[in-house]
């Protein structure tokens, strides 16, 4: 079974769905390849770093708003035993972000970087918009730190994360987390372990049908 994610880093669904899809994993019977794609909620720039709150309250128009958001996330990631602070956390385009993880996929590291910049935003308050940033946070998963700044530097990475976006555009995603299954199957959202589970026994019995006719 090959799986793709599409995901965006700073996405609370995304952090918490990975982590229900990795719980369905550990003894999901046969192989199952698991690849991340890029995808941006919102490919606005960020200027100055913002608090994400105060970003998210300029952008709905309503604190009282933002705040049960905030706070309905907040109490559904903390009870998978993800950290979330949210008073924290500071908005960025991740596209640079994903640049760095296409980069550290081609090192064999990309679920740890991924797993890396989801904590760092969600639980330590980096900016993942930062070169700087993003460039200590590689050298933490052991990769060379000044070599991930040259990289973030030029254009490097960049082909690889818009084919990601052009292929969400084409599969007509619009919101993620999206899992595709040998891209004939598409589940969305951050299912419950057990529907997930139940979805992807579904797909792997379909797929099972197949290969016998």
């Amino acid at each position: 079974m090959n799986l793709e994610i599409w995901y965006d880093l700073v996405c609370p669904w995304c952090y918490l769905g990975k982590r229900r899809l990795e719980a369905v994993l550990l003894d999901f019977p046969g192989d199952v390849s698991m690849t991340f794609r890029a995808y941006q909620l919102d490919p606005e720039p960020v200027g100055a770093p913002l608090p994400l709150e105060r970003a998210m309250i300029a952008k709905v128009g309503d604190p009282r708003r933002v705040g049960q958001m905030l706070a309905h996330v907040t109490t559904v990631v903390r009870g998978a035993g993800l950290p979330l602070e949210y008073n924290r956390a500071v908005a960025a385009n991740t596209f640079d972000a994903h640049r760095l993880v296409a980069w550290a996929a081609a090192q064999e590291l990309q679920l740890t970087m991924i797993e890396t910049l989801q904590r760092a935003h969600f639980a330590d308050g980096a900016d993942l918009g930062s070169h700087a940033q993003l460039a200590r946070l590689a050298g933490e998963i052991g990769l060379d730190e000044r070599a991930a700044l040259a990289y973030l530097a030029g254009p490097a990475g960049t082909d690889a994360v818009n084919a990601d976006l052009a292929e969400a555009r084409e599969l007509g995603i619009t919101s993620v987390p999206t899992f595709v299954v040998d891209r004939r199957y598409v589940v969305q959202g951050a299912q419950e372990p057990a529907a997930l589970r139940s979805a992807l026994e579904e797909i792997a019995r379909r797929e099972a049908v197949d290969a016998t006719r």
